[in-house]
């Protein structure tokens, strides 16, 4: 996550704890005044670079309540289960393929990060009452779920993976698993423009972020 959206989302948190606690400084002004006002007006401070804005009393809880999920949250959701197991059927090949230890430990690094968020989107699928998608056996699951998901290898590129060893094999793990990471990325970018709900934005931050970084060692170690 960029020092940006850190900033961006803590100001809008303080933003939302200030707006709740508005309301019972105007009503108690209120009261010390010997006004009775049953909807007292309350202060929504903006976002960066906007203005504060003011909305009648009853209307502030539904302009403080956290945005639901949208069609993008779920779709990103469902693509990612299966674009993550198919890096993770990637590097269960490492092992016994591969004898370079900075290619060991990239695979090491993706397995333990990338199993656990398989698990959380999951969990995510059914909070929202979304079908969870098999992870399957075999090129990371059902083909029809990789119809136009970014960076996805093919059958056949997997099975010549697979038919590798040594230098010959490190080589085409990274070169496959670098075009895996960037499609991710497109799939992480897309659903921060497009989504709405704050959990799949912080998924998609943190892909973005990981990703990233071993992407810049993978070229490392292709050079």
């Amino acid at each position: 996550m960029t020092n940006g959206n850190r900033r961006g989302r803590a100001l809008r948190a303080a933003g939302l704890v200030l707006a709740m606690s508005v309301p019972a400084i105007v009503a108690a002004g209120c009261a010390a005044s010997g006004r009775d006002e049953t909807n007292p007006p309350v202060i929504l401070p903006g976002g960066p670079g906007q203005s504060a804005r003011t909305i009648p009393a009853d209307q502030a809880a539904g302009a403080q309540q956290k945005p639901k999920p949208n069609d993008a949250d779920a779709l990103y959701v469902e693509r990612m289960i299966p674009h993550h197991a198919q890096a993770l059927e990637m590097t269960r090949l490492v092992p016994s393929r591969a004898s370079s230890e900075p290619v060991r430990s990239m695979a090491d690094r993706i397995e333990k990060s990338q199993g656990p968020e398989i698990e959380a989107m999951k969990g995510w699928l059914r909070n929202n009452g979304k079908p969870v998608p098999g992870t399957g056996h075999g090129h990371g699951g059902d083909a029809s779920q990789h119809v136009g998901m970014p960076g996805m290898a093919t059958p056949q590129q997997l099975q010549e993976l697979a038919g590798l060893t040594g230098p010959a094999f490190e080589k085409r793990f990274v070169e496959l698993m670098i075009a895996h990471h960037e499609g991710a990325l497109v799939m992480a970018e897309q659903v921060r423009r497009d989504g709405a709900d704050v959990f799949v934005e912080q998924m998609a931050d943190d892909v973005i972020a990981t990703q990233t970084a071993e992407i810049t060692r993978m070229r490392a170690l292709l050079r």
